[in-house]
């Protein structure tokens, strides 16, 4: 399932409670809008999107300096880490 971040508190709650994908990405930004339909197909792992916009403070906290950027947490630890757009194979390979 793919949610939208409202908040840093549910970021927080998110890469703590569970594993979880966290897609850094912009409105604006190309690879990112490519990416998107990607995501949507992933039904193994929940998919928290991230605002770099919205939310500079996480971004600036995992160090995000290009996007699409994507992390992968295991009990509130990054396990992997992948930046740029990415095929739907490569992104089911990260989660596995």
């Amino acid at each position: 399932m793919v949610k939208h971040l409202k908040n840093s508190q549910e970021f927080t709650e998110t890469i703590d409670s569970q594993d979880v994908l966290i897609d850094f990405y912009a409105d604006w930004c190309g690879p990112c809008q490519m990416l998107a339909p990607l995501l949507e197909e992933i039904d193994t792992i929940d998919i928290l999107k991230v605002n770099v916009d919205e939310f500079k403070d996480i971004a600036a906290n995992f160090g995000i300096m290009s996007i699409p950027t994507l992390i992968l947490f295991r009990s509130g630890k990054e396990i992997k880490r992948e930046i740029g757009f990415k095929n739907l194979d490569e992104i089911k390979k990260m989660i596995t």
